[in-house]
């Protein structure tokens, strides 16, 4: 083996890492807990020095080219310093240069949605589109843009926040400070606050997603309703037709101003299929600027996982490397 990279993906409270070669293929893993769950930048950066330096006595580290972090937050144009992680204490952190003094490779900084993104144009569900919008629903929604060969990052550094396009004027209150962003009607949030919603009113209609949750209302989760929905639950099916719809919705807006050839839908939310893809798809379909006039883009589901993040880092890292004379 040759020119291995190393992708770093961040967590909440984890950081998992893999040595990625050519083909994309994971050949090495490590994982540690961030300790105490705590959120301060060194005990952070102290994990993912402790992850490569596991990865790197597992492989021959001359043969390591880079390494690439994924992380879930605003990153500079430059790839080097984490502005904003809305779940670190990360401000203005120069994550890249804290972590070359203590590790022996070139290191590169960022998004794990723009990560996740490229991962799926080079080895997974948008191998060789040449204009493709990743979609990430979880907790919120992320996306990125690769066009041409090239991860589109902005000005600044911070292009994909598609989930906080507004959706709806002076709709829910989205974390961000606006209103009726789309990441408040098409996210996993959105999945379970409406699930809740009925569990609340004590719906009949809710009784037996209810009953699946041993009448306990806070044990609900996405992947529970997905579940549920997945087992015939209709109710669980018509609530992820209605994230589905309004995932449609936001895919037709972008369509309009970007023009992709596919989009690859990825995140937890993603993991229910069909039963969101279909209304997704005819959703689009039907508000679609100009139907009928042109070609529409494909919807797919991303295939790589939640390895898709650290698959990404570790790619876009050893691409940088292998392009700097």
């Amino acid at each position: 083996m040759s020119d291995l990279a190393i992708g770093i993906d961040i967590g909440g409270t984890k950081v998992a890492g893999g040595v990625l070669d050519q083909q994309g293929a994971i050949v090495a893993r490590a994982r540690r807990d961030t300790p105490h769950r705590s959120k301060s930048p060194g005990v952070v950066e102290d994990t993912i020095v402790g992850v490569i330096e596991d990865l790197l006595v597992q492989v021959r580290r001359e043969e390591v080219l880079a390494v690439g972090v994924g992380a879930a937050g605003w990153v500079s144009a430059d790839r080097a310093t984490v502005l904003f992680a809305p779940h670190l204490s990360w401000r203005n952190e120069p994550l890249r240069e804290r972590l070359s003094t203590r590790v022996p490779v070139p290191v590169y900084v960022d998004n794990d949605a723009n990560a996740a993104g490229w991962a799926e144009h080079r080895f997974g569900a948008g191998r060789g589109e040449t204009h493709l919008m990743m979609i990430t629903l979880g907790t919120g929604i992320g996306g990125a843009l690769v066009m041409d060969g090239q991860v589109q990052r902005g000005r600044y550094g911070v292009a994909g926040e598609y989930g906080h396009m507004m959706v709806v004027p002076g709709g829910h209150r989205c974390e961000c400070g606006n209103r009726g962003c789309w990441e408040q009607y098409a996210s996993g949030n959105a999945l379970v606050r409406e699930a809740r919603s009925l569990l609340l009113a004590n719906s009949p209609v809710a009784h037996d997603l209810l009953e699946r949750l041993g009448g306990e209302d806070q044990a609900l989760t996405g992947p529970v309703i997905t579940e549920a929905a997945q087992d015939g639950d209709q109710t669980c099916v018509e609530l992820i037709a209605d994230i589905g719809r309004w995932l449609g919705t936001g895919l037709a807006n972008l369509a309009a101003a970007l023009d992709p050839g596919s989009f690859v839908i990825g995140g937890g939310v993603s993991a229910a299929g069909d039963l969101l893809l279909g209304p997704a798809r005819e959703t689009f379909a039907r508000e679609l600027t100009g139907r009928g006039y042109r070609p529409m883009a494909r919807i797919l589901q991303a295939s790589l996982g939640n390895e898709a993040g650290l698959i990404g880092a570790a790619d876009l890292a050893r691409s940088e490397v292998l392009a700097t004379p």
